[in-house]
């Protein structure tokens, strides 16, 4: 059990510290990120448990069905909601970097809890699998998802426009990552386009992130 927990939580924590060092400014307290990432873990339980209930009452069997309502929208509404009401209004909240902080710690915990029970009953032989694509898928999807969170917490004016946008594009991403796996046949040689693609995209939003708060520190020391 300890190997399948080590392995399990391995890349989550490895991904977490990358961009967590990639915060050119400030490094949130490290206190903040672990709290983060539990509230990520202990989430499992209660989207578990709403996606078995939508399985159950639904009783619908569809790819589309299944990508875009019972995961997708159970999973990223569920991380976004954490983020939202623990720490969107909190002090350490306080450059545009730290949405993805703390948005890819919730996603990353998630994303562990759900991989040690995903090894638990298939094997440390799924553990690269695992690691590979849904790991850093979540942690790809919190990326962008605390980037608008960083848009909308120094944008008043925009503010409810960004808050969905951290919502709805995490969740069209993740929607088509899920529809991509119960597709397409040879669905692997779909899938790392994709990821490369994610790759590409979350990259790009923490350049835009550290940017955004560098014009902002020099607009205000010469202001």
């Amino acid at each position: 059990m300890l190997s399948i927990i080590t392995v399990a939580f391995a890349p989550a924590i490895a991904l977490l510290i990358f961009f967590y060092l990639k915060d050119e400014f400030e490094q949130e307290p490290i206190i903040m990120v672990v709290r983060c990432f539990l509230f990520g873990a202990l989430l499992v339980f209660p989207v578990m448990f709403v996606q078995f209930a939508i399985q159950e009452e639904a009783g619908v069997v569809s790819s589309y069905f299944i990508s875009f309502i019972q995961v997708s929208l159970t999973e990223e509404f569920m991380k976004w909601f954490i983020v939202l009401i623990t720490v969107f209004y909190h002090v350490h909240f306080n450059q545009r970097y730290d949405g993805i902080v703390y948005a890819t710690a919730v996603a990353l915990g998630f994303a562990s809890v759900e991989n040690v029970l995903y090894i638990f009953v298939n094997g440390l032989d799924t553990a690269f699998f695992r690691a590979v694509f849904p790991v850093t898928s979540h942690a790809l999807f919190g990326v962008v998802m605390g980037y608008y969170f960083g848009r909308a917490k120094f944008n008043r004016t925009h503010r409810y426009h960004y808050l969905f946008l951290a919502l709805f594009i995490p969740y069209l991403l993740h929607s088509l990552y899920n529809l991509i796996l119960l597709t397409f046949n040879q669905w692997i040689y779909v899938l790392i386009p994709f990821m490369i693609f994610l790759w590409m995209l979350a990259l790009r939003k923490v350049k835009k992130a550290n940017r955004r708060q560098k014009v902002f520190l020099y607009n205000h020391r010469t202001g």
